[in-house]
């Protein structure tokens, strides 16, 4: 598969750029299966990722990435180019994970470990990251589903506005509105975690 991928684009799949997984869809909407598999790579983590703030359940996640990954191996040929591969795939991801959690009727609960950091750091640093990660995650939990999208796709995924607007099918001002929301009852939520610690 290397092979074949350096003889097109004349380097590794890896971390292909943008136009590199325009060129990626164009060969899975002609049944590549090896170029599917480079942008399966390239995506899984990034969407497990979104789909962790989104859902909260580690299995769930991984069918959801599946569901969205098959979802793009069948509406390759589809792509029409007016937005980045990134925005269309975390679209699709989007809408594969609201149907998911609309299809469940109990609660979702998170089973990836926080990562506490370097080993190397002083027990208190450590601590204090940790009782951070954790007053962060809390707090996003406590968001909607729609406002704690926004600020997965914009402090962990370095997406824009605009392309969030793309991403969730809404108006860009929806996003905008969305995100000072989520700011103030984020704020709200952290200083009174902090007044905990204290």
């Amino acid at each position: 598969m290397l092979k074949q991928w350096r003889a097109r684009f004349g380097r590794a799949p890896a971390g292909p750029s943008g136009s590199s997984e325009t060129a990626l869809i164009a060969l899975i909407a002609g049944g590549d299966r090896d170029a599917f598999q480079a942008l399966y790579r390239v995506y899984f983590g990034r969407l497990a990722r979104f789909l962790d703030r989104m859902v909260r359940d580690g299995a769930l996640i991984e069918e959801i990435v599946n569901d969205t990954m098959l979802v793009v191996w069948q509406k390759a040929h589809t792509f029409d180019h007016t937005c980045k591969v990134s925005t269309w795939v975390f679209a699709i991801a989007y809408r594969q994970g609201l149907k998911a959690v609309n299809m469940r009727d109990e609660p979702v609960e998170s089973n990836v470990e926080l990562e506490v950091g370097d080993v190397r750091q002083e027990p208190e640093h450590a601590l204090a990251q940790q009782q951070l990660q954790e007053g962060v995650g809390e707090a996003l939990k406590a968001l909607s589903l729609e406002q704690r999208v926004v600020v997965t796709l914009t402090y962990y995924h370095d997406m824009g506005y605009q392309e969030i607007a793309e991403t969730m099918g809404c108006p860009l001002n929806t996003v905008k509105t969305r995100m000072f929301h989520a700011r103030q009852r984020l704020r709200v939520l952290l200083s009174a975690h902090q007044e905990e610690l204290s």
